[in-house]
Formats: C-alpha cells, structure tokens, sequence
C-alpha cells in the first residue's frame, strides 16, 4: 500500500536562482487552498471530519444503512437483498424478479475485501501520532481508539464473511525496488482475527469518550462488538466442529478449535453483562401498548435509551428512500412509491402465541374438513407476540393512521359444487358483485408488481411521519447496529452455551417480557428456542443470515429442496366469504396458505457458502493468500 498525502508539496529545483527575492518570496507562501498536514492533524474539526468518512465507510450487513451502494437517483440500493435471503421476497418491480429465482447463491455473496478503509484508518492512526503535536494527550488518545474501533468493526465484517484476513496495522508503503513481497500479507487464522478485535476492543474501551452518543463510539459501542463478535467465534468453534466433516484449512485461515468456544463464550457474556449492569441502557417500554412500543424501540430518536449505536440520517441529503420503497400500496403517499420487500408466512408464524403454544396460525378445523371463519381480519393474528404488530404490517391493522386494506378476493359458495369458488380481482380495490370489496387496495395479488405477493408489508424500519415516504421529503429514521434487546439475547445464547441456563433464562425473559409475555414465560431453554426468539427480536435488521451460518444450519434450512418448507417463501391470502343464508359464514374471513405466486426457486445455500470467495485478482497480487474450501 502507498500512503497518500493530504499535502501536496510541489518543488522547483531548477531556475529558482533566476528569481529575484521578491519572487522568493512569494514562492515560499504558504497556499490559500492545501491544506497541509500540520493543520489537518492539529485540528480536532478537521479529524472529525474525516472520522465521519470512515464512519460512513463502515461495510454493512445489507440493509437500510448501506449508504455506500446508493444508486444515482440517491436510493440506497443495498437494501433490495433482503429479498434474496431474509424472512422475505421481492414483491417489487417484475425487473427483480430474479431475487424470487435464485437457483443457488454464488460464492461471491458476501464477499468483502475492502482494504483501502483498513489502509485509510491506519495512514490516520499514524498521522496522527506523528503530527498532531498540538493535540492534547486526551485528544489524542481518544481519535485514536475511535480509529481503532473503526478498524476493529471492520475486521469484524470482514472476518464473518471470509474467515481469516489480513492482519494489517500499518501502512504498507511500497519501496518501488521491484519486489513487492513485503505487500504481501498472508492470511491470519480466523480465530486471530477474533482475537484481535477482542483485544482492540479492551484497549481503547475506556479512551473513546462520546458519552451518550449514539452515532460515534464510546465504552459501550465497543462492549457491543465484543458481545457480538465473541458469540460469533463461540459458535464457529462449536458448531463448524459438530459438522460431519468440519470447514477448515490446513492453516487455520479458516476454521476455529473446538476448545475455544467456551473461552470466546465467557467474553461475549461479560460483554454482555457489562452493557445490561451498567444501567446506561433499558429496553424501550415507553408505550403501553407492546406491539407499538416495540415498533418505536426502533424508530424512535427521542428518549430511547435502547440504542447504543446507530447509523443516523438527519440532513437532507443524508435521507434516504426505504419508506418510499417499501410502503403499504394501499396508502402509499407519492403516485411512484413502492412496495418491494415483503415479509413471509414463514416469518409471520415464527412469533408464538401468548400462551406459549408454536405461532402457526390456524386457518382450518383440526380435521381438515373446513376453513376457520374469523369475523375480522385481524383476529387469526389475535394474542400473537406483539413483535409481530411491530414488525409486520398485516390483514385487519393501520399504518400511519390509516386501515391496510388486505383482501386478495371472495369465497363464492357454489351450492351446486357444494364447494367455493375463489374470485380474485384483476386489479386492486375492486368491487364484487354483492357491491362489497372484492380485492383491497393493499392486495394481494398474485402477479402485479409493487403489490405484496405474501400477503404482508414491512413495518419495522418504515417511517410512520407525515409524507415520509415522498420523493419530496424522504425519511430519516436511523439504522440501528446494536441495541440493547441484541445484547439480551446475546447474553443468554452464552450464559446458555455455558450451562448457565437460569441466567440465560433471565435474560431471554425480559426481552419476551417487553413484548408482552409473562414473567418468567419460559422455564426450559434449547438453543432451537433461542434461535427462533432472535429470529422475532431482530427480523430485518441484518442478523438472520449471519445466525444460521455461525450455527451453521444455513445449508440444512435451505437446502435447494422445494419440498423444504424452510426453502421457500410461503404467503397468505385473506378472502372475504359470500355465503348468503348461512349467517355462520357469511361475511367472515377465511386464509389460504400457498407458495407465494412470484417465488419461483427454493433457497440452495451450499457449503461453499459458509465463507465468501475470495476475488482472483486478490490472489493475483498476492500469491500467498490461501483460497476458501469449495471455492
């Protein structure tokens, strides 16, 4: 790597002696427009400034918050890839469709390699001490650690996709001798890498300052990426062991030993307990009713003390177009608006009932001989886990103060068949001939684009403000990194995996407390219960695909088979039934559980998918980068 400078020093060697001392003079002024790196790393304004850059830099986990891969007309694109491989699918335009038709995910998914901000964060680093002699002793030990922290996060995205990376602390500043080989930094062991964000985090924990902020680093932004990356590392050396032939390399670039998942357990719960101790952060229960307090836990900037980290987008040209994107259809503000990403039935029936009972909602009598009649919408969604509401816009709810229309037809009786016919609109808001709603305004609908083709429409993440969802005025609602409710349930995956099940109980109850479960509603624990209570918790907020590969079940859940329920994407369509002279049915509401009509291929994740290819190019140019298995 060649370092760049800031200052740019231009020398005259030849006809200066032709100058007079006037013209000397002049040509030893120092320029209006360069800034030189005295002043930059002198200047706290100016570090900033450049901390903001990095910051905005950071890889994300694909999501609201990707910035980065916003296209020209200022969307953020990354988003659109939680059809591809969250709890749900593309219901947007026809022209991404192919995200409903993945015959396989490429080797190249995921794939990180972004070391010009590890080359950026270390130049700075080293500036920093090597000029900023106007800097106080704090300042600098704080601009340092908020660097290293940033380095550290980024390592972490890079080591859950590719396994061991580079280990690169320094500028690697080339001498132009014709031998490269000191550029060439082989690949650490995956568990070093773990180590060393471990290691980062301890030291500069209690340099960075920022108290209270949420949107630059401090002690316990840092104490999250340790809970989190430590419970990463734990589960790797646990589970990719259990495998019947584990993913590894000969050199440990990729793979970590059985018997470090407990050490890396230890640290992920300490982490942990520290956050939740400290009392600077509370789970959000500002709002009596849990289904709209828990949407408001993650959209809510005033007084919300869950957030410990997060992506913010306040000016205007930091907003961005997720709410324009993915609005419900029926109430969508601008006439271009959209309704792209939409949950799954898959999803929906994750969340368990009050009383405990597996979240299956029940659409047909036990023995299977007729439907279940609901007098409302809403009411096969009754005593659900209010997650749910706060998360999935679904049949029978309101969104921005408005009702969701959600009807994708009729059941007609055919006394002569002594059967239903189903009557479907061929478009939205249509009348049937009894003079009543046919298809509502929000769907479904089995074919038209920007309609939900599950039945269900985002609410987590949408913005419920005024004309939020307009070109005009766009939203700002932040993207969280960490909160408090992922520490929770970070805390009992660990505690559990070291046998502290009443701790682990502990933890995972308040946060089923929070979303209206009794206290203490679970009193035995298996990671299978865990697995589904972060499923609910942290729906589209960039954790499921992550989760399955570290427990690495990712290739046994989507297994390419569509005789796989877990591989596909299932949607349900709520019908109004017209049975006139049976008041026991008529006018109720029935549900059909289906494929969803536009997903069109099972989710295959194969082996090779459990860490990224790494690009040819990469090894071109450095020979003693060891590839991935499989690839």
């Amino acid at each position: 790597m060649i370092m760049q400078k800031i200052a740019i020093n231009i020398l005259f060697a030849a006809g200066l002696l032709a100058f007079t001392a006037c013209e000397k003079d002049w040509l030893e002024r120092q320029p209006r427009t360069i800034l030189l790196e005295e002043q930059v790393w002198n200047d706290p304004k100016q570090i900033v400034a450049l901390l903001a850059n990095f910051y905005d830099r950071l890889p994300t986990q694909t999501g609201l918050q990707d910035i980065d891969n916003a296209g020209a007309d200022g969307r953020i694109a990354q988003w659109r890839d939680m059809a591809n491989f969250d709890d749900a699918m593309w219901s947007g335009q026809s022209n991404n469709d192919g995200r409903n038709n993945i015959p396989a995910y490429g080797f190249d998914s995921w794939r990180l390699w972004n070391y010009t901000l590890v080359r950026d964060i270390n130049l700075a680093l080293e500036n920093i001490a090597q000029y900023g002699v106007s800097l106080s002793e704090g300042q600098k030990r704080q601009f340092s650690a908020e660097l290293r922290f940033l380095r550290a996060y980024n390592y972490f995205e890079l080591v859950k996709r590719m396994g061991g990376v580079p280990l690169v602390t320094r500028q690697l500043i080339y001498d132009y001798s014709g031998d490269a080989s000191s550029l060439q930094v082989p690949r650490a062991k995956e568990a070093e890498v773990y180590d060393f964000i471990a290691s980062e985090v301890d030291a500069i924990r209690d340099d960075l300052g920022n108290d209270g902020s949420v949107s630059r680093a401090n002690k316990y932004t840092a104490l999250a990426l340790k809970s989190r990356a430590m419970l990463y590392a734990g589960s790797i050396a646990r589970y990719n062991n259990q495998m019947p032939a584990p993913i590894r390399t000969p050199g440990g670039e990729v793979g970590i030993p059985a018997d470090r998942a407990n050490e890396y357990y230890e640290k992920s719960l300490a982490a942990s307990k520290e956050i939740i101790n400290s009392g600077v952060y509370t789970l959000y229960r500002t709002n009596p009713d849990p289904g709209e307090n828990f949407y408001e836990a993650i959209t809510k900037k005033s007084g919300n003390r869950e957030a410990i980290f997060v992506k913010d987008f306040l000016s205007p040209q930091k907003r961005h177009w997720f709410a324009y994107d993915n609005i419900v259809r029926g109430i969508r503000e601008d006439n271009l608006g959209s309704s792209s990403i939409t949950p799954s039935l898959n999803l929906v029936e994750s969340y368990e009932y009050l009383d405990g009972t597996p979240g299956t909602l029940r659409t047909r009598t036990e023995d299977n001989s007729d439907f279940i009649y609901y007098d409302h919408p809403q009411d096969i969604f009754a005593n659900k886990d209010a997650r749910l509401y706060g998360t999935v816009i679904y049949p029978g709810t309101t969104f921005k103060g408005l009702p969701v229309g959600i009807q994708a037809g009729v059941m007609a009786w055919n006394a002569s068949r002594n059967a239903y016919d189903v009557v479907e609109g061929s478009d939205l808001n249509t009348t049937y001939t009894d003079g009543r709603l046919l298809t509502g305004s929000s769907g479904p609908h089995r074919s038209i684009q920007e309609v939900s083709n599950t039945g269900f429409y985002l609410r987590k993440y949408i913005d419920a403000g005024a004309r939020t969802s307009t070109r005009g005025i766009q939203s700002d609602i932040w993207w969280i990194w960490f909160r408090l409710g992922e520490v929770y349930l970070n805390a009992a995956e660990a505690a559990f995996e070291l046998g502290q099940t009443g701790e682990a109980l502990t933890y995972i109850n308040a946060v089923r407390e929070r979303a209206g479960f009794g206290p203490n509603s679970l009193s035995t624990l298996t990671i299978a219960r865990i697995q589904n209570e972060r499923r609910a918790e942290l729906a589209f907020e960039s954790h499921r695909l992550w989760d399955l590969k570290r427990w690495r079940i990712a290739d046994k859940l989507w297994n390419g088979s569509v005789g796989n329920p877990n591989a596909m994407v299932y949607a349900l369509y709520p019908y109004r039934v017209v049975r006139p002279g049976d008041a026991a049915r008529d006018g109720k509401y029935v549900f059909v559980k289906m494929v969803a009509p536009r997903f069109r291929a099972p989710r295959f994740f194969q082996l090779g998918n459990y860490y990224s290819s790494i690009d040819q190019g990469v090894i071109n140019n450095n020979p003693k980068i060891v590839k991935n298995p499989f690839h």
